[in-house]
């Protein structure tokens, strides 16, 4: 009885196939919050539910949490931190009758490590391609082979960065519509960022990376998704070398995210599924923090003042995802006329 009854609530929470489905302008995707969807201390997704009024809740049992719109026809999601429950969240709500996502774009807005040699704190980066840095083999560095600069070696082959690169990949890269990256660049460039005293404070601790000591930017790169949270000179150089080796050297890292690979193939396979359209997913991400270790300093202590989460751009970060991410949605809305139908390029 009670199993019938569950049964009963799932199929009504994912409404029926004789429903129309709600037709979605924009899908913004953020990846974790601190307490409550509004009110309190904010994570990525507050400021959206909050400044593009996603009042209307509806249950998405399947998922990490409860899906949001707005009469505007924008959607919010929040996956959950790491690639296993976004690619989860996404697939979710992708399947769900209830939604019509056929021409929808999707948005993901979130926080993550810059590399000091191209971004500062507050930054923002459109990106271009999002790779994946857990797809590997790994020896452990106290074992490495000497001439070795990483124990880090891409699947099927033997040593780091081994030529020529697979041509079958398993989701080591995705590259994002070039057109609509740079229309959402160009739109988006312009943008005022947060800066403050803290802020400069902050960036003067990286003295020669001359991009590092610079107020907050919108810039386009590659991002890097991984599950675990690295950090320190070293990995960073790991993190270069890995976006170049795998995008031909065409690619140039900025910053590092968790979720997006995950968000990336589940969006790919329900792309080959009819369910949403691939070359309509743009992914941001904003500099919370630096991915490595000031110059001259130790990485463990680095390390150590973030283990908390107390990162040195973090409230300017959620800030800059927000508002440059709503000049794409805002427009979308606004000329959706000619958005559901044509890319913008």
């Amino acid at each position: 009885m009670l199993i019938a009854l569950g049964v009963f609530l799932v199929l009504l929470a994912q409404g029926t196939p004789h429903s129309k489905p709600i037709r979605i302008k924009v899908v913004v995707i953020a990846m974790f919050e601190r307490g409550e969807d509004t009110g309190d201390t904010p994570g990525e997704f507050q400021p959206w539910v909050e400044r593009q009024h996603l009042d209307q809740i509806i249950p998405l049992p399947a998922a990490y949490h409860h899906v949001r719109l707005n009469k505007d026809g924008v959607m919010g999601i929040l996956t959950g931190v790491g690639t296993a429950k976004a690619a989860a969240s996404i697939m979710a709500v992708g399947l769900d009758a209830r939604f019509d996502l056929s021409k929808a774009y999707w948005i993901v807005a979130g926080i993550g490590g810059g590399d000091p040699a191209d971004v500062s704190l507050g930054s923002a980066v459109w990106a271009k391609h999002v790779l994946d840095g857990d797809l590997a083999y790994e020896i452990d560095a106290r074992q490495i082979p000497e001439n070795w600069s990483t124990g880090y070696v891409p699947l099927r082959k033997a040593t780091p960065y081994e030529e020529p690169v697979r041509k079958e990949l398993e989701g080591e890269v995705y590259t994002l519509n070039p057109e609509l990256v740079g229309w959402a660049f160009r739109l988006a460039r312009d943008v005022a960022l947060p800066d403050s005293d803290s802020l400069r404070r902050s960036r003067a601790r990286f003295a020669g990376f001359p991009n590092a000591l610079k107020p907050p930017f919108v810039t386009r790169g590659e991002t890097l998704s991984s599950g675990t949270f690295w950090h320190g000179s070293k990995m960073n150089e790991w993190a270069n070398a890995w976006t170049s080796y795998y995008t031909g050297g065409k690619g140039n890292y900025m910053i590092s995210a968790m979720e997006d690979t995950g968000t990336m193939q589940a969006l790919t396979f329900l792309s080959q599924a009819g369910r949403v359209d691939l070359q309509r997913v743009l992914v941001l991400r904003t500099v919370s923090n630096y991915d490595r270790e000031p110059p001259g300093t130790n990485v463990a202590d680095s390390l150590k003042t973030m283990v908390s989460g107390n990162y040195s751009a973090y409230f300017p970060s959620l800030e800059a995802a927000q508002i440059v991410g709503d000049k794409v949605v805002r427009d979308i809305v606004e000329h959706w006329a000619d958005r559901e139908s044509t890319i913008p390029r």
